[in-house]
């Protein structure tokens, strides 16, 4: 098994994607020498398991500084571990980017864990009862409407087994009889057959035809029009109740004050999908609960004579019905128009996997999505500013420099001038390697295109910008948000009832390492071990500070990576190997039978 980490730099903008890159000292050979090296010295089993947890990380977060074991009742300090006395004097900690482009082992951390997050709200588990089993739940999928004619691959029939890898003969992109010209005099008729993965998939027939002002707006609000939705679903259920003779329920409020609500309530889980020609859309899943009156918290079924068919009815019904207009924006005075397209598609979801869409399967598939960002579309950067939007925006460009050129355009300061920054384009680097030259800010030296300590300096500036600045333009967020084409929301959210959190997932997974090698015969990377304390009465406690990004050597690297990708290929072997064993135990019997 082979290291994931791609050991040559790019020229890449965007932070956290870059490729390894040595820091002093620089070896004079290559990395597989570096690695030799750092694999021949006497602590290399004691280094290995102290970059254990970050191993599989393209490029970690170096911490240093000192930890403190504290006895809770006293405050007296058992035990001081200064980083000093580690290997490479720092603590490694994953990054934790949940973007498979950006780092493919945290990116992976974060799938499963959004995998078991979106499937205990379907089966139980993890503090979820598991009666919500029995509870009618809807796998839906809302898109955007059409912004213009755009290449597509057809299939109106498909007799392939795996969709993934779909080769059906495809359809006439768009076949028309008439051979017309758009206004823009360019043909309005495609008859190619688009294969999967095609370049121009996505990518509209005529740029100038092509409503981009209307699609960074519709991304920038169309998590207030799946908010409403949900209002409007669970409106259209609270009628349905109350035709049907279901009384209102009677709950105390955490201010002690007593009010009904409806008997029935959504509990929700959806991920965001760019597609290929930059529009959202969401893939959700709606589990429909109850109300207990003792316990509003709770987690109970609805009333009886509730199925998935009501569910799916009020779903459709809100998608249908709800729509709204922005407000005016000196651009459009009547603002644009927001509503949902014309495929929406509802599906019932089976926990007993006797349906076509099972629990896992939809908890599968929105954990997939839950790793992509703007890969689709082709364009992968930070945050925006006005020093370096005019490397990707361009008002006569490709259809995403279109887009982010809308998002800089609409979402500018009232009273501003239209026009982009003057600040002309330079030509971007081509990809591959370069030489190392000196940044005339700072004075660094570095193969990248971008200068990484540049580039970190001025996104902590940008990171510690409220999320929401208080301005009364509502457009003013589609700068803040024009590397994502203007979507500004997170792209895995649920309803507060509808399963746990990543939270404890992180930290069950934290308790479960930490007593899963206390008998590991190398030594430990710190040193002697201390004295077992218990760990109900002493507290850890951390004065560690930032250090760096990335590993030391390329070498290093190289090694941490080959070694968790063969963790990772034993854990896959042994899990197939379970499934197997558990597969053969359980269709015994009923062959038996």
């Amino acid at each position: 098994m082979a290291s994931t980490l791609d050991l040559t730099p790019r020229a890449s903008l965007a932070r956290g994607v870059g490729s390894n890159a040595d820091v002093p000292p620089v070896y004079g050979w290559t990395a597989a020498g570096a690695a030799f090296e750092r694999a021949t010295r006497p602590d290399y089993y004691g280094w290995l398991e102290h970059v254990r947890a970050a191993a599989g990380c393209t490029r970690p977060i170096r911490l240093s500084g000192q930890i403190l074991t504290v006895e809770q009742a006293t405050g007296r300090v058992l035990d001081v571990r200064h980083t000093d006395a580690m290997p490479d004097a720092a603590i490694y900690t994953a990054c934790g980017n949940r973007r498979a482009t950006v780092c493919p082992a945290c990116a992976q951390t974060y799938q499963r864990d959004a995998f078991q997050l979106l499937r205990a709200g379907l089966v139980g588990g993890k503090g979820i009862p598991e009666s919500v089993a029995s509870h009618p739940a809807v796998f839906a999928t809302f898109t955007a409407p059409s912004f213009g004619t755009v290449h597509a691959r057809k299939v109106k029939r498909h007799t392939c087994r795996n969709r993934r890898r779909c080769d059906c003969r495809a359809e006439p992109c768009h076949a028309r009889r008439d051979s017309g010209l758009c206004p823009h005099g360019r043909p309005a008729v495609c008859w190619a057959r688009h294969e999967t993965g095609d370049s121009v998939l996505g990518h509209p027939l005529c740029l100038d035809c092509y409503d981009h002002d209307h699609q960074v707006v519709w991304n920038i609000f169309s998590g207030e029009l799946w908010h409403r939705t949900k209002q409007a679903a669970e409106r259209w259920l609270a009628k349905l109740a109350q035709r049907r003779g279901i009384p209102r329920v009677e709950v105390v409020t955490a201010s002690g004050k007593t009010r009904k609500v409806a008997p029935v309530r959504l509990s929700p889980g959806k991920v965001a999908e760019l597609q290929a020609r930059g529009a959202v859309h969401f893939h959700a899943i709606a589990r429909l609960d109850g109300v207990d009156p003792t316990d509003p918290q709770a987690v109970v079924p609805p009333p009886a004579g509730f199925t998935v068919d009501d569910l799916i009815d009020a779903l459709r019904h809100a998608a249908r019905h709800i729509a709204f207009h922005t407000p005016p924006h000196p651009d459009r005075p009547d603002g644009w128009p927001i509503a949902w397209g014309e495929q929406v598609d509802l599906e019932p979801i089976a926990t007993d996997g006797s349906g076509e869409v099972t629990d896992g399967m939809v908890a599968g598939y929105l954990a997939k999505y839950a790793t992509k960002s703007t890969e689709a579309t082709g364009h992968t950067s930070t945050r925006l500013t006005a020093d370096t939007i005019g490397d990707y925006a361009d008002p006569d460009g490709d259809h995403t420099a279109r887009l982010i050129d809308a998002c800089w355009r609409i979402g500018r300061p009232a009273g501003t001038a239209r026009p982009l920054s003057d600040r002309p384009r330079e030509p971007r680097p081509q990809p591959g390697f370069v030489q190392r030259w000196e940044c005339p800010d700072c004075g660094t030296h570095t193969r990248y295109a971008a200068c990484p300590t540049c580039v970190a300096h001025r996104q902590a500036a940008l990171d510690t910008q409220p999320t929401k600045p208080a301005t009364a333009n509502p457009y003013a967020r589609l700068r803040r948000w024009a590397h994502m084409l203007g979507y500004g929301g997170h792209f895995l959210t649920k309803a507060r009832r509808y399963s746990v959190t990543f939270r404890l997932l992180r930290d069950t997974r934290v308790a479960f390492r930490r007593h899963e090698h206390q008998d590991h015969e190398h030594p430990a990377a710190s040193g002697p071990p201390v004295d077992h304390v218990d760990e109900d009465t002493t507290l850890i406690v951390g004065t560690l500070t930032f250090a760096g990004v990335g590993w030391h050597t390329s070498g290093d690297a190289l090694l941490a990576n080959t070694a968790a990708a063969m963790a990772r290929e034993r854990r896959t072997t042994g899990r197939e190997e379970l499934a197997h064993e558990l597969g053969t135990t359980l269709d015994g019997p009923r062959l038996a039978a």
